[in-house]
């Protein structure tokens, strides 16, 4: 089932990024051309591009998927309501199947050839990383709906983000092991080449220390790893209260399903990137009791979240995760920089990007900061019986 919605998805996506060329009507004389004397007006740009990169396929495929379809709610609605600037909206989206080296190529295409006014992605940090000095280099906006790593935006002043980044994450998840657990003696078990997993991970064991905690154990693991029996005995030796694991949903949970194996009882606690349906079709039982940081919660009652849930689960047959929130977001934010510079413009929009403040967005209220990066809370959530329910919000 899910490999015959991707492959929807992906016709979908290619439809959706197919600009119509305009046909020369075949009993019309063409007019005059312009004296030579005379420079020709520059046409107008009849339609608003959004470039689309992310992973449709790969081991992190519901991250692209859950965006794309945020993005493609966003465009929907735009449209509806009369387009931007009076022009329609259209996504051009390509796959970069999880790899970064794919980032860069869908990226430099979707700038030099296909001309894009603005690009929205990645999720993974190590793939915004690859593609962003690409955006910035041609000056074109690109704004990353959930990259968290803090590196992301200091490429250039061309890149942006609607969530939070990895200090403010590790320092949430160090608080709430410190202060609602009560841990003293935590593991980190980190994915060594991942930007997102090793930033984050340094991001949680700085702040847990501050706090009077103490790292009893650090040991890493690769993407493409099946088996960490191994690093998880060594640190099932060290007795920790809780483990720290800031990776992706596909080894997460696969981790915590070996520990429990291993009868290894106590709670795992992650970041944003455990957040997939995913996580819970590999980690089943073997979840419960665990908790992430995530940048929302289908339990929030704001109105404007609520709505957004009730339009994307009518459209997609299931509830929306965050990042479906942050790629809605992401396309709206852009759409709105657009109106504020009153003009079609790349660098315009940039400067409007820039001055972000009290934007209203499903995901919460975004203020760009210096940084370029949206300065808002985070939730904790405690995953018990296949669910994540919310637990508490703490704020920067």
């Amino acid at each position: 089932m899910r490999a015959l919605k991707v492959a929807g998805l992906l016709a979908l996506g290619v439809m959706a990024g197919c600009v119509e060329k305009k046909k020369d009507g075949g009993g019309t004389t063409p007019p005059a051309p312009a004296p030579a004397s005379a420079a020709a007006p520059a046409p107008a740009e009849e339609t608003v591009l959004f470039g689309v990169y992310g992973s449709m396929t790969g081991a992190e495929a519901t991250f692209g998927i859950s965006t794309k379809q945020g993005i493609d709610l966003a465009v929907q609605e735009l449209n509806a309501g009369g387009g931007v600037l009076g022009k329609k909206v259209k996504t051009i989206v390509y796959d970069d199947q999880g790899k970064p080296e794919e980032a860069v190529t869908t990226v430099t295409k979707l700038v030099t050839q296909d001309k894009v006014h603005v690009v929205l992605g990645e999720v993974a940090s190590s793939r915004s990383l690859a593609a962003a000095p690409i955006c910035q280099n041609n000056k074109v906006p690109m704004i990353s709906p959930s990259s968290t790593n803090p590196r992301v935006t200091e490429t250039g002043d061309y890149i942006f983000r609607v969530c939070f980044i990895d200090p403010f994450q590790g320092t949430v998840m160090a608080e709430f092991a410190a202060a609602h657990l009560k841990v003293k003696n935590v593991a980190i078990f980190r994915d060594k080449g991942s930007d997102y997993s090793m930033g984050l991970a340094d991001y949680f064991q700085k702040a847990f220390e501050v706090r009077g905690g103490k790292i009893v154990a650090d040991e890493s693991y690769s993407a493409n790893d099946q088996d960490f029996k191994s690093q998880l005995t060594a640190m099932k030796g060290k007795k920790p209260e809780a483990i720290f694991v800031p990776g992706y949903y596909t080894q997460v949970a696969t981790i915590i399903r070996q520990a429990r194996e291993l009868k290894m009882e106590m709670p795992f606690l992650g970041g944003d990137g455990w957040e997939s349906s995913k996580l819970f079709e590999i980690g089943g039982k073997a979840l419960d009791g665990c908790y992430f940081s995530n940048h929302t919660s289908n339990d929030d009652p704001r109105p404007e979240l609520q709505a957004f849930i009730k339009k994307y689960t009518e459209q997609f047959k299931e509830p929306p995760d965050s990042l479906a929130v942050l790629g809605y977001d992401s396309a709206m934010l852009a759409a709105d920089a657009i109106r504020r510079a009153g003009k079609l413009d790349r660098t315009a929009m940039r400067d409007e990007l820039a001055k972000t403040k009290g934007y209203k967005g499903v995901s919460g209220t975004v203020n760009i900061d210096e940084q370029r990066n949206a300065t808002k809370p985070a939730v904790v959530l405690k995953i018990q019986d296949g669910k994540a329910s919310f637990v508490t919000s703490i704020a920067p």
